[in-house]
């Protein structure tokens, strides 16, 4: 007996390590058996074909590997449930894509998928598993939960996010939907990028796959004003009102319509101008508005939880003039992120940021939380009990 359990628990060791498969796994009794009969166990390289037939075996792309546990709600352009794995026991999350519905759905699922299998990164999200039947195509992600606004942890959330779309932007992609809900966290404090459904999608809709409108608090405003010359930028003005909302616990620009969402803008960032903005007054959807001729306020005013350096990043990223916005790249080397150290911005893009000894998210034991970093500023954590940063001593 102690034989048979040394070969199947080495035949375990062997399969995960040779597809590249969790530690985790739970093997079923039956992929076991089989391996069994092989004996002894291959070792040389599994063919395309041969590794397809092992994962099937196992249970990969197949719906009844997963128990699904409840709705988590609407994405652009699927339903997303609350589900576990039987082979790792872990949680996952399902994304179903209803394939007799939208003629346009499946392009932007197959979009999606294409990306995130080439995108290898800490800070985007992991997709585990694709089943395909007639009636719908699921993909399986790993299980995080929708960041929360207002957290004192903006400052570490906001690196990750622009980490991980450094790394996309790196490769001419666009995320294109940039919003709170597509930022998710687990709970070692890790954020990731999800929904990459409208990356390198020729236009950014204005309705999602359940036909709801798509929200315009995170569009800029040359977008909004009908520029179709899409770039890098225009996630960066995104990212902007992603810092404002998670430091004030607010939307930025919570606008209903195009031109309340510009009214906004204006209201708050001050009516552009040509020096603001070159060749703004000869925008004919501008000139129509007839906008007041706000001056821009004191962003400290509206948000008095992020200090100086925070205000300089959060106005460098809400520039008007698309050349001059902050880009992804230089916002991970601002001032902003001084106190992470240096070490920061040489580990591996699959490394987690806590992977650095000096950066270590620790449970809480009571329910009042600290975030301690190396000069020793201090935050109060509220919407985020359970989790503190702590300096490495």
């Amino acid at each position: 007996n102690s034989g048979v359990f040394l070969y199947s628990l080495m035949c375990v060791q062997d399969v995960t390590k040779r597809m590249s498969l969790p530690m985790d796994i739970r093997l079923p009794p039956e992929f076991l058996k089989k391996l069994q009969m092989e004996n002894p166990p291959p070792c040389k390289p599994l063919s395309r074909m041969s590794r397809r037939a092992s994962l099937s075996d196992i249970g990969f792309g197949k719906l009844e590997t997963y128990v699904k546990l409840g709705k988590l709600g609407e994405g652009t352009y699927a339903t997303v449930f609350k589900g576990r794995s039987k082979l790792t026991e872990n949680l996952v999350a399902l994304k179903e894509i209803r394939l007799e519905h939208e003629e346009g759905a499946p392009c932007t699922a197959i979009r999606e998928v294409s990306l995130l299998k080439n995108l290898k990164h800490a800070n985007i999200v992991t997709l585990h598993d694709i089943i395909h039947t007639d009636r719908c195509l699921t993909l399986v992600f790993e299980y995080l939960v929708s960041i929360l606004e207002g957290s004192c942890l903006h400052f570490i959330f906001m690196f990750q996010l622009l980490r991980g779309l450094s790394y996309c932007h790196k490769r001419k992609i666009l995320h294109r939907d940039l919003k709170p809900q597509n930022l998710l966290i687990n709970d070692k404090g890790e954020l990731k990028l999800a929904d990459f459904g409208l990356a390198r999608a020729k236009s950014v809709p204005t309705k999602t796959y359940s036909n709801e409108v798509v929200t315009l608090w995170y569009r800029p405003p040359d977008v909004l004003l009908g520029s179709t010359e899409y770039s890098t930028p225009l996630d960066m003005w995104g990212v902007g009102c992603i810092l404002y909302e998670m430091a004030a616990g607010r939307p930025m620009f919570p606008g209903s319509t195009v031109k309340e969402e510009l009214h906004l803008i204006f209201r708050l960032m001050g009516t552009p101008t040509e020096e603001s903005w070159p060749r703004i007054t000869a925008n004919d959807e501008f000139k129509s508005y007839l906008f007041p001729q706000y001056r821009a306020q004191a962003l400290i005013n509206h948000v008095p939880r992020l200090d100086t350096e925070g205000i300089d990043l959060l106005s460098a990223l809400l520039l008007y003039d698309t050349k001059r916005r902050i880009s992804a790249e230089s916002s991970l080397r601002h001032s902003y992120f001084l106190t992470l150290g240096e070490n920061i911005h040489s580990i591996p893009d699959t490394s987690s940021l806590f992977s650095l000894r000096e950066i270590q998210l620790q449970k809480d034991p009571g329910h009042k939380s600290s975030v301690f970093l190396p000069p020793g500023i201090q935050f109060h954590c509220f919407d985020i009990p359970h989790l503190y940063l702590q300096s490495a001593t």
